[in-house]
């Protein structure tokens, strides 16, 4: 057999993602896409016996290689775990990371100053201080890794949200203000990364039928107002395969996020006022 022979027959080299807020909701379908696409994964999510029992139904699925990291990234303990985790070069032997899909959060509604401080606390380190540290780890090494020749697509997801987009959000101020931050952020890594090999999307999802959308479901919002989670995933894999920095995805949304960016701010908050 000649050398191209077995260049053609050789398998190609296992891809790594990590993807946070793995066990359940938006988390879950990532993990299962990409399982089906053939990448090694590191699940994480506070619950291990709900990560577990994730990873034994897609290793049977699909025979895919599954690290399973119990940790609380709202603290500094399980930050640093997976910090250590998203920051291998392979040098050790532990496959670096080529996907960090950054998707935990926590959405706690209620008017500001009524919130505990605690709860407050709680949702800026998750949703922001998490997701910097996180992609801070990574992307060093995914840039270097780019530079050295790799011929893998290497970069980051950040889930965003609509509810960042939306000028005035009552009920929902740090939630929404912490989702505004990682979209300008990203959006600003994207550009320092993109001449480098790596790339790095936001998704901004808007409602999606999970266990943090509870009590707007209860509260009969029409099924139009629902982008499915699956699309979620898909659109937003599509989109940062092609280096697509931003990505909207469900057609009433792409809708909205057009109409928030012409429409007179006054209007938009007095509509987001009354909705709430």
């Amino acid at each position: 057999m000649s050398e191209a022979d077995r260049t053609r027959n050789r398998p190609a080299p296992s891809r790594t993602a990590l993807v946070t807020g793995a066990s359940r909701g938006i988390g879950e379908e990532y993990a299962r896409s990409l399982a089906q696409r053939g990448y090694s994964l590191v699940l994480v999510a506070r619950s291990r016996e709900n990560l577990e029992d994730l990873a034994g139904d897609l290793r049977g699925s699909y025979g895919t290689d599954i690290e399973v990291l119990a940790a609380d990234l709202g603290t500094p303990e399980g930050l640093a775990t997976v910090v250590e985790r998203g920051s291998a070069d392979g040098s050790d032997g532990t496959a670096p990371i080529d996907l960090l899909v950054n998707n935990a959060g926590r959405g706690d509604g209620g008017v500001f100053v009524d919130q505990e401080p605690d709860d407050i606390d709680a949702m800026i380190d998750l949703n922001v201080r998490a997701v910097l540290h996180l992609a801070r780890a990574v992307l060093p090494v995914q840039i270097a890794r780019a530079a050295s020749g790799t011929d893998r697509r290497l970069g980051v997801i950040n889930v965003s949200s609509m509810a960042g987009e939306v000028p005035s959000n009552p009920g929902g101020s740090v939630y929404g203000g912490g989702k505004k931050f990682i979209a300008l952020w990203s959006e600003s890594v994207s550009a320092e990364v993109r001449g480098k090999g790596v790339y790095v999307t936001t998704v901004f999802p808007g409602f999606v039928r999970t266990d943090m959308t509870r009590g707007v479901q209860e509260q009969g919002m029409p099924e139009f107002a629902f982008v499915a989670r699956e699309q979620v995933v898909r659109d937003s894999l599509r989109a940062w395969s092609a280096g697509r920095s931003v990505v909207v995805p469900g057609a009433a949304y792409k809708t909205a996020d057009g109409l928030l960016r012409v429409l007179p701010r006054s209007l938009v908050r007095a509509v987001a006022r009354r909705m709430a």
